[in-house]
Order: structure tokens, then C-alpha cells, then sequence
């Protein structure tokens, strides 16, 4: 078993950042991969970003490209997502999620690969 706990949401402005952190515990943590999807109300929860078990490879969504970067600390078996120019469109619930299992074309984007899953950060941002 993995646990995610996400962290960091909040309300900010349009324009403004912020940090949002995936903590986990369990088994070890390079040995998966973590990507943050998000879930607007009456939407499917969609694909943000994600990095691999090593941190070299990270997967951006197009809209996000350029705005937001992921990371990782293996020592503090934590994930990273800076937020840079937030959006209102940007608004939703945060989660993170985990696979050992990455593997296929875009695998990154496919939540039926992602055994664990956080409770969710919200994010809000006023424009």
C-alpha cells in the first residue's frame, strides 16, 4: 500500500503561484511513478502532469505547458507542482496518484494505471 496526502491549496489571484505537495509513505518511493490529475465539478478528472520513479522523465498537458513544473524528492518521498500564472480555468480540486506499472503509449495519461490515489487539494483562483 501507498498513501498520498496532498497539500498546499488555496486561495490566489490570477496571475500568482503556488505550491502544491504529494507526500507519501508506504513502499519505496522511486519505484513509482507520480502525476497530479484535476476534477472540476461534473468533469472527468483530467491529467496534469506527471514524473517518473528517477525524476528525469516529466510529462506535461498542453495546458499547462510552460506554467507549471513537476518534481521530486526522493529523500522526502514528496512530489512537487509549481504553479506559475495561474488562471481562473485553473480552479478544481488537485490529486495526486501513483503507478509501478508505467508502461504503453502516454501511459502518463491513463488513470487506470494509477493504483493510489490522494484525497485532493483544492485550488482556487480569482480573477
Amino acid at each position: 500500500q501507498v498513501q498520498l496526502v496532498e497539500s498546499g491549496g488555496g486561495l490566489v489571484q490570477a496571475g500568482d503561484s503556488l505550491r502544491l505537495s504529494c507526500a507519501a509513505s508506504g513502499h519505496t518511493f522511486s519505484n513509482y511513478a507520480i502525476a497530479w490529475f484535476r476534477q472540476a465539478p461534473g468533469k472527468e478528472r483530467e491529467f496534469v502532469a506527471a514524473i517518473s520513479g528517477s525524476g528525469l522523465a516529466k510529462y506535461y498537458a498542453d495546458s499547462v505547458k510552460g506554467r507549471f513544473t513537476i518534481s521530486r524528492d526522493n529523500a522526502k518521498n514528496t512530489v512537487y507542482l509549481q504553479m506559475s500564472s495561474l488562471r481562473s480555468e485553473d480552479t478544481t480540486v488537485y490529486y495526486c496518484a501513483a503507478t509501478d506499472r508505467p508502461s504503453g503509449s502516454n501511459w502518463y495519461r491513463n488513470r487506470m494505471l494509477y493504483d493510489y490515489w490522494g484525497q485532493g487539494t483544492q485550488v482556487a483562483v480569482s480573477s
